[in-house]
Order: C-alpha cells, then sequence, then structure tokens
C-alpha cells in the first residue's frame, strides 16, 4: 500500500504487515515515522481483510528507538511525541493505538531503546538468531519507563531489570531472549519471514471475534488482581456465547471442515 514513506503496509491473506523501512538509520524513530506508524496501526486495525499484523523490519536492525540525530537537531519536529512521552500518550505501539488484533513481532536484528516497544507490546515474539535487545537509557541519563514495566509483567524481573540497569553494557542475545521467556521462537535469519508468515497464517485461520476477546482477556490480566482478571475473562466468555462464531465453531468442527467466520466488525460483541 502506498502513502507511507517511513514503512512499507501490505496486506495478503488474512495477514496485515507492518515493516519499519528506515535501513539507514537502523529503524530509528524520526518523527515522520512515529506518526505514520500511529496511522498505519489504525489502518490495519480497521480493514476487515486483516485477521493478524506482523511487525518486522528491512535491514540489519529492528530498531534502534528514537532517532537522536533529529532529536539532537530538530527539537521542534519532536515536540509532539515529547508530549506524548510526557503525558502517558504514545501511540508507537499497537497496545498504544488500542489494536485488539493479534500481532507478532518478527525481529530481524538489533532491537534498542524505544525500540522494545514494539516488543513489550507485541502478542507473539519470535527474532532471528543474530537479533539482539538492549536498553541504553541510563547511559545517556535518562530513565526506563513504559518498555521495562510491561517486559516485567511478561518475563522474569531479575534479567529485564539487570537489561536497563546496565544501560548499553549488555545485550540479550536472541538465545537468551528465548530462555527467559522475552519471545517464542529463535530462527535463522533467511528464515524470519517465513516463519512469520506461516505462523500468522495459523493464527488468521481462527474467528477474529473470539481472538479480540481472548487477547482482551489477557492483556487486561496485567492490569489488574486475580479475580479481577478472571471475572473480566469470564464476561468476555460469555459474551462471545451469543456471537454467530460460537456456533460455527462447534459445527465447522463436526463438520470436520474449515469454519466460516464472521468479519470482526459484523456482529460487535463488545
Amino acid at each position: 500500500m502506498t502513502g507511507y514513506e517511513r514503512l512499507i503496509v501490505d496486506i495478503s491473506d488474512g495477514v496485515g504487515w507492518l515493516i519499519l523501512n528506515r535501513p539507514d538509520a537502523g529503524n530509528a524513530f524520526d518523527a515522520l515515522m512515529l506518526d505514520e506508524l500511529e496511522a498505519a496501526w489504525a489502518q490495519l486495525d480497521a480493514d476487515p481483510d486483516v485477521h493478524v499484523i506482523v511487525n518486522t523490519a528491512n535491514g540489519k536492525a529492528f530498531c534502534t528507538g528514537m532517532d537522536v540525530v533529529q532529536v539532537a537537531r530538530d527539537k521542534q519536529a519532536m515536540r509532539k511525541h515529547s508530549r506524548r512521552t510526557r503525558d502517558a500518550e504514545l501511540k508507537i505501539s499497537s497496545w498504544h493505538c488500542g489494536v485488539w488484533k493479534p500481532v507478532i513481532a518478527a525481529v530481524n536484528g538489533v532491537c534498542a531503546g524505544g525500540g522494545l516497544h514494539l516488543v513489550a507490546d507485541a502478542d507473539i515474539v519470535i527474532a532471528a538468531e543474530q537479533a539482539s535487545f538492549v536498553d541504553p537509557h541510563v547511559s545517556v541519563g535518562q530513565a526506563v519507563a513504559y518498555e521495562a514495566i510491561t517486559l516485567v509483567r511478561k518475563s522474569p524481573m531479575e534479567a529485564i531489570t539487570r537489561m536497563t540497569l546496565s544501560g548499553k553494557g549488555e545485550r540479550i542475545s536472541a538465545q537468551r531472549a528465548y530462555e527467559l521467556g522475552i519471545i517464542s521462537q529463535v530462527v535463522p535469519a533467511d528464515a524470519l519471514l517465513a516463519a512469520a508468515g506461516q505462523l500468522a497464517a495459523a493464527i488468521a485461520t481462527n474467528s477474529p471475534t473470539a481472538m479480540r476477546a481472548t487477547k482482551k482477556a489477557l492483556w487486561h490480566s496485567l492490569e489488574v488482581g486475580l479475580s479481577e482478571a478472571r471475572a473480566a475473562a469470564t464476561a468476555e466468555i460469555w459474551q462471545l456465547r451469543d456471537h454467530p462464531d460460537h456456533a460455527e465453531g462447534v459445527r465447522a468442527w463436526r463438520d470436520k471442515r474449515p469454519a466460516h467466520w464472521q468479519p470482526l466488525n459484523s456482529t460487535e460483541v463488545s
């Protein structure tokens, strides 16, 4: 799809691809890319043909965080996004933008600093063997916030704390990230896109409405206590019983055929 300068957005067979495309700058976030990310997440979330989204990048790096060159040379360009950081209103990741479709992050190379938003806020993360994860904020006198806070809810706290307090002095390799549960699969570099596509294709066969309800329940559980999380999940499950996909899934299983799911927004279950 056209209309983006810093991204490539494509849709194929139920899968939306959101590809960072500033390889000459390590896929760092400049103001234009941040604006485009917000628009691209909204576009893919609203498209009924998209059942699952894969976020990856072109070049050797996945994302190296904020474009420090632009920050140093043109503070005005980043003013809007600086205010969003101050006001806890960032619009970088799927979670920031309220995307309830499944999101896979396919990390092709180094993921640093603010790039960790895209890893922390994805539902599933896979990585190439040469990928690595580093958070240099404290090495340049900045506090670590959003990214690490989410990661410590999904991964062992000690490992994330060590990475963030070590700053640029320590990188977590793809294999170590797998051992820590930060990512779920490590593949050779030349197999990353195929692996992401295969996983996305399998996910895309499921009920879009059921996946949205499941994702909402799981992410909500990170924010509340056990009892409240279970109560909210029960509400999602029960509401889905009135959706056509609930009966269709059983019929398809019985008849040993692919299910014919309703488009995500055709029969709303909120």
